[in-house]
């Protein structure tokens, strides 16, 4: 097959590859980066403080969290919509075959005027009501899902794959031995269940380390309703952790606590401490059937159910010291066979490869 020029259009509230928290933008980074490893050229449209081998086209010199400390999130919305002019008029002056577009639906009311395919991954839920509205309204458009879950909202978009994201292996190391204590990871939003988690490991008797970003939006949230149970003992707050911080936290924690309120599409915190060998106990929404291993890699549970990641929490530190070493074992090897950078973009190659040969445009 001969290689491509691909456009990867990135978000832009983070750097590419992120300093710290950025689930999509450190996803555009591993694709962005194996690409240009195969051969393939890779013009990355992103922020200017990104750091990539791809030539870069920056939307704004440094990422609009960076750049710009907003309190207002409808602030933030305008400037994500006035990058997408600039976006567009990078796309006009290139001369590529394809556009892998990772800013969703802000796009789509342009995709009439571009000269080539474009394949959008949507990366958030579908469950909420705008969206459905407008997806729905480019609903021949290509789209790829990061989980099969993630489709249900709205089952007549034209999906051309489902392409579960990839992480680096090396650079979460492996740990059989961990800590006595239980992490959260993500961000402090009531859909993440911060509140549920500390409930659980007050009732189950365990320390938790939280790591997670304040989001404008979530600020009151967490102020008013989470910080107060947070006591600096046995419930610790370590806020927003650099990837050797959060490499730590996961891989020396006993297993991982993610009691999620909403229908999450994929879910990067799900794999990162399994890559660790760190097993997750989550409620049993989204996608967590298609990601955790149930008795496994983990334990799935019953929604809204505190008592059922109680039991949970007690089986994992009942267990037998060899049956639980065999478990991080699984975690580690699960992660290697599914969710890898290389088994990710060789997904998107292929779907590249298809839209083009849909287009009229094979490459051989």
């Amino acid at each position: 097959m001969k290689k491509l020029k691909i456009v990867q259009i990135s978000p832009y509230e983070e750097s590419v590859p992120p300093r710290r928290y950025g689930g999509a933008e450190l996803i555009v980074s591993y694709i962005t980066e194996e690409l240009i490893n195969r051969g393939h050229k890779v013009f990355l449209i992103a922020s200017g403080d990104s750091i990539t081998k791809a030539k870069l086209l920056p939307v704004c010199p440094k990422s609009i969290r960076t750049n710009l400390p907003i309190e207002d999130f409808s602030v933030k919305e305008i400037f994500k919509f006035i990058g997408i002019g600039k976006i567009l008029k990078y796309l006009r002056d290139l001369n590529v075959d394809v556009i892998h577009n990772h800013v969703g639906w802000r796009m789509l009311p342009f995709e009439q005027l571009l000269k080539v395919p474009m394949i959008t991954t949507i990366h958030g839920s579908l469950d909420i009501k705008f969206k459905q509205i407008i997806y729905d309204s480019f609903k021949k458009s290509y789209f790829v899902s990061i989980s099969n879950n993630q489709r249900e909202p709205l089952p007549q978009l034209n999906y051309i794959g489902t392409v579960y994201n990839g992480i680096d292996t090396d650079t979460f190391s492996f740990n059989e031995e961990p800590q006595n204590y239980l992490a959260f990871l993500g961000r402090m939003s009531p859909e993440k269940g911060p509140i549920e988690a500390i409930k659980i490991a007050k009732k189950a008797g365990f320390h938790l380390k939280m790591a997670a970003k304040v989001n404008v939006e979530d600020k009151e949230f967490f102020e008013k309703e989470v910080a107060p149970l947070i006591d600096g003992k046995q419930i610790k707050f370590l806020g927003e952790v650099s990837q050797k911080e959060k490499v730590s936290l996961l891989k020396n924690a006993k297993a991982l606590l993610a009691p999620i309120n909403w229908r999450e599409p994929f879910g990067l915190f799900f794999i990162e401490p399994m890559a660790c060998g760190t097993p997750v106990i989550a409620f049993r929404r989204g996608s967590v059937p298609e990601i955790i291993r149930n008795r496994l890699t983990g334990f799935i549970c019953r929604p809204n159910c505190i008592d059922s990641m109680v039991k949970a929490v007690k089986k994992i530190y009942q267990m037998p010291r060899k049956e639980y070493k065999e478990m991080r074992y699984r975690c580690r090897k699960h992660v290697e066979d599914n969710f890898t950078i290389k088994k990710m973009v060789s997904n998107y190659e292929r779907i590249y490869y298809q839209v083009l040969k849909e287009n009229g445009k094979t490459k051989s």
